[in-house]
């Protein structure tokens, strides 16, 4: 781990990965101040609303085609490009004069995050492998946790201050990308046969079968998140049932979540030396359905704090997971594509949570959908168990920092 910290490239990385997590809920708290900016617009309360969505949408189609170009033009020209723009459209909604136009705003941020999550995976994938890439991936989402945290609180400050305060943020991509140009400088061409351009991708024609067991981690993907949404989409709902209607309960859900997140993707790449592969996501899982049969028993507050924390300790050995599995199977040249469909299945999840979730919970309840659910995420840990073993040397701890 400390020997990725003094990577410069592995820093600069890092700071690339930060901003993905900014581009949806970072202006959640001024969505009321924003509406009453525009009240006079038509559907003002709506538009508002879908300036949250707005990106996820972009990056779930994109995704798949942005990957593709960094496997043709190259991954550093496209994470550079990506990150100028996650600035200029981030920032947009300080200055214009229209909600219409600060919604087209965060389209366009939805297409920067498309570039820079495809990219910066691939380019993952490219510099380190083995044990390196797992201890990579699982502080990678742990910095995007904490980051993530952090942010939001100071973009609750903001939002206090002015409705576009929090706006100012996306500013922070401009201060990353001087590093990014130096550290990365040379490198990010997508290898093709044998040749790894500019020397820093190293020779990969990929697993046997790569697009089945990539196929898998897709669908592995796309399920988890549809399951993952159930909690910020339907938390508030669920506590207050509970006798908990008051927002900061929420707020201490979704930090203990989130806390937990972090810490145990800090543990992920020891954990994946240990159980490997397979067993790394079906432990996963396994905490997932915990916390939503803990869901499902709880009559007060603790046992949902400590489901919670359940469900939040297991996205942290999941979402490693399945980048990683995608860079490690794939060739080299086809890294992006790899990372773009894992990219578009996870957004795409994001999006049905809900409408899955709320039909279900209407006929079932809250307590019968949060039994089918851990039902449903049992299932899915024997399926990364059975499916996921690697066919060849996918677990050889190599770093290739070249």
């Amino acid at each position: 781990m400390l020997t990725l910290l003094r990577d410069r490239r592995a820093i600069a990385l890092l700071l690339a990965a930060s901003l993905t997590i900014l581009s949806n809920s970072l202006i959640s708290p001024a969505l009321p101040g924003i509406e009453a900016r525009f009240a006079e617009e038509e559907n003002a309360a709506l538009l508002a609303r879908l300036l949250v969505t707005a990106p996820s949408l972009m990056v779930a189609l994109l995704a798949p085609f942005a990957g593709a170009m960094a496997d043709r033009f190259g991954r550093r020209p496209q994470l550079l490009i990506g990150v100028a723009l996650f600035a200029l459209a981030g920032t947009a909604g300080l200055y214009l004069p229209s909600l219409h136009l600060v919604l087209l705003s965060r389209l366009v941020l939805g297409v920067s995050v498309a570039l820079i999550m495809t990219a910066q995976t691939a380019l993952v994938g490219d510099f380190f492998t083995g044990t390196a890439r797992s201890n990579f991936m699982g502080l990678q989402i742990s910095a995007t946790n904490f980051g993530g945290l952090i942010f939001l609180m100071l973009a609750g400050w903001l939002a206090a201050i002015s409705p576009v305060g929090p706006f100012v943020i996306y500013g922070v991509a401009l201060l990353y990308l001087p590093l990014m140009m130096l550290s990365l400088r040379g490198t990010g061409r997508a290898q093709t046969g044998t040749a790894a351009a500019g020397g820093a991708v190293p020779p990969g024609e990929g697993e046997p079968r790569w697009i089945a067991t990539l196929g898998l981690v897709v669908l592995l993907a796309a399920l988890c998140f549809v399951c993952f949404y159930l909690l910020p989409t339907q938390a508030p709902y669920f506590l207050a049932t509970l006798g908990h209607p008051e927002p900061q309960a929420a707020g201490l859900l979704m930090g203990a979540m989130t806390l937990a997140g972090g810490f145990s993707s800090l543990l992920f790449g020891h954990v994946r030396l240990r159980l490997g592969r397979a067993g790394t996501p079906a432990l996963g899982f396994l905490f997932f359905a915990a916390g939503f049969l803990l869901f499902a028993a709880a009559e007060g507050f603790g046992l949902v704090l400590l489901g919670g924390a359940a469900i939040g300790a297991g996205g942290g050995l999941l979402m490693p997971t399945f980048l990683g599995v995608a860079v490690e199977v794939a060739p080299a040249h086809r890294r992006g594509l790899a990372a773009g469909a894992i990219t578009t299945s996870v957004f795409t999840g994001q999006f049905l949570s809900p409408l899955v979730s709320t039909p279900l919970i209407a006929a079932q309840g809250y307590a019968g959908t949060f039994t089918l659910t851990g039902g449903l995420l049992i299932l899915l840990a024997v399926l990364a168990l059975l499916g996921l073993r690697p066919r060849r040397g996918a677990d050889a701890p190599l770093h290739v920092v070249a």
